[in-house]
């Protein structure tokens, strides 16, 4: 059973962007042999990060990532079963927040900023699709 589950965090100070590099290396590394995909937002120190995939190995995950250090504020915001993937192509994939267009933002939110605290997960989960159709995501799948 296929299951898609979104969080959102906070990282503790200590996560810059080269731990940010190695989470998103290990995360490639490890999801396919577990059957996992999904995309990661990082932005002002927020995680927003959807996952997919068979119910037990999302779950261990999340599990993993609730009880990780480096993570403060852990908030399911979503999670569903599902007859298929959003996020098939992506091993883990990462938001260019670089290139991203502040009216997407607006567009789901009251300012131009990435606080998924203050929004549903069902409107979370409409921006990682809108970033994934504008081709916001890099990393290789």
């Amino acid at each position: 059973m296929l299951v898609r589950l979104l969080y959102v965090s906070r990282a503790v100070p200590a996560v810059d962007h080269e731990e940010l590099l190695a989470i998103l290396r290990k995360s490639k590394a490890n999801n396919p042999a577990h059957g996992i995909t999904g995309v990661l937002c990082f932005s002002e120190g927020i995680f927003l990060q959807v996952l997919e995939g068979g119910r037990s190995a999302v779950n261990r995950l999340y599990n993993r990532i609730a009880s990780d250090g480096r993570h403060t504020q852990v908030e399911l915001l979503a999670y569903e079963e599902i007859s298929e993937r959003r996020f098939a192509g992506w091993s883990m994939g990462q938001v260019n927040m670089a290139c991203l267009n502040p009216a997407l933002l607006l567009k789901y939110s009251e300012t131009a900023t990435l606080d998924p605290y203050a929004v549903s997960g069902q409107v979370s989960l409409a921006l990682f699709e809108e970033l994934v159709a504008t081709a916001a995501v890099v990393g290789q799948p």
